[in-house]
């Protein structure tokens, strides 16, 4: 996801399956010592079903005892790169954006934490034909843009027909993929229509050149979100989008502040998914963890009411907040499909014994230390998530008998391959733990003979700079979870070389005719336990290129002030719920 970007697997068309979403502690939960944080490693998974017609119907289902007015408040490390839905591929930029934004489909959370795949803008969750070459959504009526002017077909079509504009580079890129003609289509603006796209009254089919199960959960993903045709400004969208939720921007401040007001013209009835209980969001950029942390920590004024979007508990306070039962009420903790991992930038360092020897030295445990210990994070040695379908475990690099690295191993290959003293540039976040990892990861690699540069990027543009061609850095901070729990979804965004150019998300720019043909294979396989096995195959034959240092899969701890009610996990976004809270009076 970028970090953390998923939707859920699709294994038979009919029924999601595995998805881990483990829950502990939320919304006034018990809780008194670390130990019982739950594992990755082991975590149950829960089937998320495709919902019925039924299920699409609003209004979304009432949170009892919930209240309406007020203000909820967030404290955050750094504005969203992108508000334009086209280009939102990052986990905060789909979670800030769910009250204001709206898409054929969605995720509907049940008061148990179940997730459904229902119809949002669409009156059911979609009908395949065809085998899955095409499907087939109508428009609910009733759906108004925050002027009061009415949710048109014309504007479903020109959502998906401006993905294809050249400015649009950085969200996902399954449509365009699939509709038949994509390759060759150029977008809207000249006044052209993709024949792939048909509208008929208030129904809207979609032609595709490949057999897809999973369409309409790939249309629930933010990035497919819906935009009036006549409010699309093109690039400048990005900074103003308009909303058809129940809240729309107030005020913006690139960097600084955002702020969400009603949408007046909303209507509850059209939406099984948001309830709209805050009067207001204010959300603040600029806070790193430590502070946000102390801030929920110490529960004073409005920050009583706040709730975060990223920011998780700082490594420096975990310990004190996991181990107070009375602040551990206040923390929600969920197992996420996330693995971060450093990508290694193939057309920069080519010989793959050097890649290896990253691998061999890197300070795993000192890592996850800094980070905050095991209660928030499990080391990695693999590509996928153990809660994600395909998972095998394996350890190519010696991570689990040398956790801390074996820089006398890396150094012999180095030494192997004539290339002791090879200069690495390293990219990495900027904030203030960042800087901690990068400190220990350029020591551990020093004394396995590489010479280190690191460089800091500003969060709020990190992944626009790293997902540039000619970005001049060896190896970089990343990491996903898939689209949707499955291998395809992390394998073919990520790893093939079909997906390498500016805004995509194949980061260490591997095209290696192997891994591409085998991702092909792999996803013309229909039985989903056949294509485990292959998709397990696959990361198994990355890790032997070492195009990538798996470094961690995530434990999700985020802490909140104590008159937010209802704090509950969004696992369609992998977020806290922001539509399903309210303000406490």
């Amino acid at each position: 996801m970028s970090f953390s970007r998923r939707n859920f697997l699709i294994a038979t068309g009919v029924v999601a399956a595995s998805s881990s979403v483990l829950t502990a502690c939320g919304g006034g939960g018990g809780g008194g010592s670390a130990s019982d944080t739950p594992k990755v490693t082991g975590s149950k998974t829960m089937e998320i079903p495709v919902g019925t017609k039924a299920d699409s119907t609003g209004p979304a289902p009432e949170v009892k005892g919930a209240v309406k007015g007020g203000t909820i408040y967030s404290l955050e490390q750094f504005d969203m790169d992108h508000m334009d839905p086209a280009q939102i591929y990052v986990s905060t930029e789909a979670a800030i954006t769910v009250p204001i934004m709206r898409g054929l489909t969605g995720y509907k959370i049940d008061d148990k934490g179940g997730v459904t795949l229902v119809g949002d803008a669409a009156t059911d969750p979609g009908t395949p034909k065809d085998g899955g070459k095409t499907w087939v959504f109508t428009l609910k009526d009733g759906l108004k843009w925050e002027d009061g002017s009415d949710v048109t077909m014309d504007d479903v079509r020109h959502t998906f027909e401006r993905l294809f504009a050249s400015f649009v580079t950085e969200g996902p890129r399954y449509v365009q993929q699939w509709l038949v003609g994509g390759d060759k289509y150029k977008g809207p603006y000249e006044g052209k229509h993709l024949d792939s796209i048909e509208v008929d009254g208030k129904t809207i089919t979609f032609r595709l050149n490949e057999p897809r199960g999973d369409f309409n959960y790939t249309l629930a993903m933010r990035g497919y979100a819906l935009v009036p045709e006549k409010q699309d400004t093109k690039e400048k969208y990005d900074k103003q989008p308009f909303s058809c939720g129940p809240y729309r921007i107030e005020s913006r401040s690139v960097g600084k502040s955002l702020t969400y007001v009603r949408n007046e013209h909303w209507d509850p009835a059209t939406d099984p998914i948001r309830n709209a209980y805050p009067d207001k969001f204010a959300f603040s950029f600029g806070f790193q963890p430590l502070a946000a942390t102390d801030r929920y920590i110490a529960d004073k004024g409005n920050d009583q009411y706040a709730v975060p979007i990223f920011n998780e508990v700082a490594a420096e306070r975990v310990a004190q907040v996991l181990t107070d039962a009375e602040l551990k009420k206040r923390v929600l903790t969920a197992v996420d499909t996330v693995t971060y991992y450093w990508p290694i930038n193939t057309t920069r360092v080519t010989d793959v014994k050097v890649r290896q020897a990253i691998n061999w030295a890197w300070p795993h445990q000192q890592l996850q230390t800094i980070r905050g210990g095991a209660s928030v994070t499990e080391i990695a040695t693999t590509i996928l998530s153990p809660v994600t379908p395909g998972y095998e475990k394996f350890d190519l690099y010696g991570t689990t008998k040398k956790p801390g690295g074996d820089p006398a191993k890396a150094k012999a290959l180095l030494k192997e391959a004539g290339k002791l003293g090879q200069k690495l540039v390293i990219a990495y976040q900027q904030s203030d733990n960042s800087v901690k990892q990068a400190v220990a990861i350029k020591n551990a690699l020093e004394e396995a003979g590489f010479t280190v540069v690191n460089k800091q990027v500003d969060k709020s543009t990190f992944y626009t700079q790293i997902g540039k061609i000619d970005n001049g850095y060896d190896v970089f901070a990343a990491g996903w979870s898939p689209d949707w729990p499955n291998g395809y979804s992390v394998f073919y965004p990520c790893w093939s070389g079909e997906n390498i150019g500016n805004g995509r998300n194949n980061y260490a720019q591997l095209d290696d005719t192997g891994v591409n043909k085998a991702i092909d294979a792999a996803s013309a396989i229909t039985d989903p336990e056949k294509a485990n096995k292959a998709w397990a195959a696959i990361d198994r034959q990355i890790m032997e290129l070492a195009a990538v240092v798996p470094d961690y899969h995530s434990i999700r701890n985020w802490m909140y002030g104590s008159k937010v009610g209802n704090v509950v996990y969004d696992a369609g976004n992998t977020c806290v719920a922001l539509c399903k809270l309210y303000a406490k009076k």
